[in-house]
């Protein structure tokens, strides 16, 4: 296929990744699946042209100041013209960190390039959309695919470039996703071997290992714009048997917001948490109030998560129920480690 190029590059860049739909469960049947480790990072397609690399994220937005060392990484390779899928990871002492990653987001350039050398970061491999010279790949089967990026990889010989593993064996896939969510992946992909680059469509499956934690409720946020419960904010006990906080859940049903507000406003006292306390909106919420109310350390929910990073639950949780059985000293840390 002739290569349409955009600015120099094999394909446009606002060409978007293929994405995946959520599952429970790993698929096995209705065609030959491919097996990857799900990486906790930045999703980030590669183009390369002649003279000029191009970083984008998922959402099309470019990526390549943050990034300068993979910038100048992809401009010393000798091949040119490709583009290639994948995830942009810092790893700390073999473990992903993803605050080390949105430290990158920052307006001023000499900060990122000091951390860029005190924390580089790797762009893990797992697709490739066209090959050295500008030959489209959309069309080719994930097996033949797969092929051409490990010769990539391979001639790329540099250990910031990663191919990421993948497996056909569904007993290794299951071993992915019991060990996921504590270093630098937080599930399983899936992607039929058979199957072209569907750019924009979710024709992979990813399924992620989900825990559960007792928590305690250390405060709360209000509904923006309104006096009825928001979120809950969460808290474990640490070694020192002090309250950190350590995320949040906002699933609360509509039906049960204003009780849940009555109730919590009659819990309402200092210090809340009594260790690390919760900040305020960061550059991914901008819009969250940074204001919130203390609780006394009464209310205890179980939530469920899929990740931990810095002892944090990495996204938000979902609420599945109280416990006014468990004693609020009871909500460690050893339950997420």
């Amino acid at each position: 296929m002739v290569a349409v190029r955009d600015h120099g590059f094999p394909l446009p860049l606002d060409t978007p990744p293929m994405e995946a739909r959520t599952a429970e469960a790993l698929p096995r049947n209705d065609g030959p699946w491919q097996y990857e480790p799900k990486w906790d990072g930045f999703r980030c397609l590669a183009f390369k042209g002649d003279r000029t690399v191009d970083l984008r994220a998922k959402s099309g937005k470019p990526l390549g100041r943050f990034f300068p060392e993979l910038t100048a990484l992809l401009n010393e390779l000798k091949a040119q013209d490709f583009v290639v899928d994948g995830e942009i990871v810092i790893e700390i002492e073999d473990r992903a960190s993803f605050n080390a990653l949105q430290m990158r987001l920052h307006p001023a350039e000499s900060r990122i390039r000091k951390l860029s050398v005190e924390t580089p970061a790797q762009l893990v491999l797992f697709d490739i959309l066209a090959a050295p010279g500008g030959e489209i790949l959309l069309a080719l089967p994930l097996s033949e695919r797969r092929a051409l990026l490990e010769d990539f990889v391979a001639r790329s010989n540099n250990a910031a470039l990663r191919l990421s593993p993948r497996t056909t064996a569904l007993t290794r896939a299951r071993l992915w996703l019991e060990g996921a969510g504590h270093g630098s992946t937080d599930g399983v992909v899936a992607k039929l071997l058979d199957e072209p680059y569907r750019a924009g469509e979710r024709a992979m499956v990813k399924v992620k290992r989900l825990r559960t934690a007792d928590c305690v409720v250390g405060g709360f946020r209000y509904l923006n714009g309104t006096r009825q419960v928001g979120s809950l904010l969460l808290g474990l006990y640490n070694d020192q048997g002090l309250l950190d906080h350590v995320g949040f859940t906002s699933t609360i049903d509509n039906d049960e917001r204003a009780a849940l507000t009555d109730k919590l406003e009659k819990l309402r006292g200092t210090p809340g948490f009594t260790g690390k306390a919760p900040g305020g909106p960061s550059r991914w919420s901008t819009q969250r109030s940074s204001e919130w109310k203390p609780l006394l350390p009464e209310l205890v929910v179980e939530v469920r998560f899929d990740h931990v990073t810095g002892d944090r639950f990495r996204h938000g949780t979902k609420l599945l129920r109280w416990r006014p059985d468990k004693a609020p000293r009871q909500c460690t840390f050893e339950q997420i480690e």
